[in-house]
């Protein structure tokens, strides 16, 4: 399978996001409304993980171990990334444009986050844990690095009740497109 990167990339930049069917075809798909994590003080997480943060039971990296999170985010009964779009986001991570963003006990890989990077946006692509509030720990350490290095969007694609107990909240694609614009207008260092 030949991967053109600059147009996989000008896909993202244009508001739509890959997912394999329920047949493994890969496709590109949008939605009227996107759901974004906020990266000011509208951002939380529920109280219940203060102490597990205070008590520092993770630590986190970046692109430790980049197969094992795609593999992690790809385990569940019904999936929509298959091994095409795990092949697709190793490409994509060999460009410097895929990242995880991982929370570790010791040597064991608790969580994680898969995102792809263009200059200050964030594209959440999916998320996992292995370990009890692994990937929790690893929203919360993403957005404090996103900040530290001031990017300008977190996009999480599509609202669910998890991401809504972390303030993510909803936007038109007239919304999106401008937050969009501004943040590809910012050179940011994810790494």
């Amino acid at each position: 399978m030949i991967i053109n990167i600059p147009a996989l990339i000008d896909g993202y930049t244009q508001g739509f996001f890959l997912m394999a069917n329920d047949n493994g075809e890969l496709g590109w798909y949008s939605s009227n409304k996107r759901a974004l994590i906020p990266l000011d003080d509208r951002f939380r997480y529920p109280k219940s993980l203060r102490p597990v943060l205070n008590q520092n039971r993770f630590s986190v990296a970046i692109d430790r171990d980049f197969r094992a999170v795609c593999d992690g985010c790809a385990d569940r009964e019904t999936t929509w990334i298959s091994d095409q779009l795990k092949e697709v986001y190793w490409e994509l991570y060999l460009a410097g444009r895929a990242h995880s963003f991982e929370t570790w006990q010791g040597d064991e890989l608790a969580g994680g986050i898969l995102g792809i990077v263009i200059k200050g946006a964030f594209i959440g692509e999916s998320m996992f844990f292995r370990i009890p509030n692994g990937s929790k720990v690893a929203m919360v350490k993403l957005v404090e690095h996103l900040r530290d290095r001031n990017f300008v969007l977190f996009d999480a694609q599509l609202q669910n009740p998890h991401l809504e107990r972390f303030g993510a909240y909803e936007v038109s694609n007239i919304e999106y497109n401008a937050l969009f614009s501004k943040a590809i207008a910012r050179t940011c260092q994810f790494v």
